[in-house]
């Protein structure tokens, strides 16, 4: 039985920051746009961002777009394609001064400006000292962002098919994306959501790890369905662990802490990291710090019981300044790690944050795979932005505030690029005749296997995979043990069971979806990484402990049928401004 098919200009996956910012985009300019969302749009994980966007505004002293390019490279190991680099730093004053003034109620100064704060990796004159360069709302700048782009949307009368989930990707002989195939998760009801053009902005996959920052949401979905497609995921080894989770707990504690003055402390009251970035400190590069950290706890340096964290202190910053500029932070702090940051440290210790790699794309947020004697052929009606997306912006290790830069800046470019496609090609293709036909075989493998095993044991076993053997500090053996594992996990994935058919919202058949998902994202990461033979940002291996541009200063493709891996180079060459050469990165 064929679903139902809806009709639309275009199609948005993904309600965060990106998917909203592409959608206002194209429904301004009048064309018939749909957002799927497993959530309220405002619940997206983009509310979750904290500490600011990143943008050389230079409200705060002296700044300039090509110090912020230099950082990003930096930050990135060399690895981010500086074309896309230079076209995000350049855009990101007026994306911000957009968001002003669409509404977004940003800090200010005594004279009116939006207040600017440090954070880790940032610097004035290509790494002389820090600078202030976040834009930030308090410490809730996602929040502010998504609901004042959710606002402009409905404004805009953008269509939201709220509380569904897209499944997989429809595509016809040529290769065309042609919409998704999606499920309205209260009554399981599978529908053909039929476009000119789609764009994906599904966010992350934090959750293929045990400890993560990451809410339940961030599954990977869009990463699963190219996957399934036939298109490769780029750079998947890279997976930054943010320097302050909660311990015990992961949830976030922002880097603006740090920015506004905080700093760490291990078990002898050390203010460690002046040894490992004399520089930059407590404000170095995320990797950089995760490692220092990691390093610390494993050298017996660690704090509490079990020596299994450190400290971070902020309570010398004074109540008045940490109700005014981190109030959230507080809040989090005492639900969570039961201290109170005016009086007490929070414990803290790296936790899985964000994915680097993603769904290839070049800067016009076009999604590019091998075709022929092309190596980035764009897929035609196919873009990505955000999180799920690389374009490359964040190579190896993510610059923090460069995340919500990335949501507006590509999602916004994404949304241009669609507009002018669809203006190429006019009217809807016609679908495959067996458009829904592998996802109506997946429900029904699901809906009636018997004596199959529990998804959450399964995906529990992934997450306890990737944790182990694909984490901060990774080890050849380890590596090697972690493929294979995780190949074993993919043969459970597929036999897995929905043991509570409930029709209400379909709860037990999401997570079973999201875990198709979640098995293509680890396996891609987990593949990749046993392959890089370096260490390079946020992929650390001890018996590669060096970067190694003359053999690895290239991107991982990595293709779902057999495993297989091919690379492609790095964009070295900007667009208007010299390349900024590899060299070691010092804070």
């Amino acid at each position: 039985m064929t679903p139902p098919i809806r009709r639309f200009d275009a199609i948005v996956v993904g309600a965060g920051g990106a998917g909203l910012r592409a959608a206002l985009q194209l429904s301004e300019a009048g064309l018939k746009t749909a957002v799927v969302s497993k959530v309220f749009p405002t619940r997206s994980h983009t509310v979750a961002a904290q500490g600011g966007i990143g943008a050389a505004l230079g409200n705060m002293g002296e700044d300039h777009w090509l110090w912020h390019m230099y950082d990003t490279v930096k930050g990135s190991d060399y690895l981010g394609d500086q074309d896309a680099i230079e076209f995000l730093c350049r855009t990101a004053p007026e994306v911000v001064i957009e968001l002003e003034h669409y509404g977004l109620p940003f800090d200010r100064n005594d004279n009116g400006t939006v207040y600017q704060r440090p954070f880790g990796g940032h610097s004035a004159n290509f790494g002389e000292k820090p600078v202030q360069r976040s834009c930030c709302a308090a410490d809730r700048t996602g929040h502010a962002m998504l609901h004042t782009l959710y606002q402009r949307n409905v404004w805009a009368k953008t269509q939201f098919f709220t509380e569904w989930m897209a499944l997989d990707l429809i595509r016809d002989p040529s290769g065309q994306v042609l919409g998704v195939i999606a499920l309205e998760m209260e009554t399981g009801e599978v529908s053909i959501l039929h476009s000119r053009a789609t764009i994906f902005a599904t966010g992350g996959a934090g959750r293929i790890y045990a400890s993560s920052t990451n809410a339940f949401i961030n599954t990977g979905d869009g990463l699963g369905m190219a996957a399934r497609a036939g298109i490769p995921l780029e750079d998947m080894e890279f997976w930054q662990f943010h320097p302050t989770g909660v311990a015990g707990a992961g949830v976030l504690i922002t880097e603006g802490v740090r920015g506004e003055g905080g700093f760490l402390l291990n078990k002898n009251g050390e203010r460690f990291m002046e040894r490992y970035a004399p520089n930059m400190k407590d404000l170095a590069s995320r990797d950089v710090v995760a490692r220092a950290m990691a390093t610390e706890i494993k050298e017996g340096r660690g704090c509490g019981e079990h020596g299994d964290y450190v400290l971070l202190k902020l309570d010398h910053l004074g109540e008045e300044r940490i109700e005014k500029r981190l109030p959230g932070i507080r809040e989090i702090a005492k639900k969570f790690a039961n201290v109170d940051p005016v009086r007490d440290p929070i414990p803290v210790v790296p936790t899985a944050h964000y994915q680097m790699g993603g769904i290839p794309t070049n800067y016009h947020g076009e999604v590019v795979a091998p075709k022929g004697s092309n190596p980035e052929a764009p897929v035609p009606g196919f873009y990505a932005a955000g999180e799920c997306a690389c374009a490359s912006v964040h190579g190896a290790n993510r610059l923090g505030t460069n995340s919500l830069t990335d949501l507006v800046v590509f999602g916004r470019e994404a949304a241009n690029s669609v507009i002018e496609f669809l203006q190429e090609n006019p009217g809807h293709k016609d679908l495959p005749g067996d458009a829904a036909d592998r996802t109506l075989a997946r429900l029904a493998r699901l809906d009636g296997q018997k004596n199959g095993e529990r998804v959450a044991d399964v995906a529990a076993e992934l997450r306890r995979t990737m944790q182990a053997h694909c984490g901060v500090f990774r080890f050849p053996d380890l590596l090697a043990a972690g493929v294979q594992k995780i190949k074993r996990v993919a043969e459970r994935v597929a036999r897995t069971e929905i043991k509570d058919k409930s029709k209400v919202f379909n709860t037990a058949r999401v997570e079973a979806l999201e875990l198709d998902n979640l098995i293509e994202v680890a396996t891609a990461s987990m593949v990749s990484a046993a392959a890089r033979q370096e260490s390079r940002g946020a992929h650390d291996r001890s018996d590669f402990p060096k970067r190694d541009d003359v053999n690895w200063l290239k991107h991982t493709l990595y293709f779902k049928e057999q495993y297989r891996l091919e690379y492609k180079p790095v964009h070295l060459k900007p667009l208007s401004v010299e390349p900024f050469e590899p060299k070691a990165r010092t804070y």
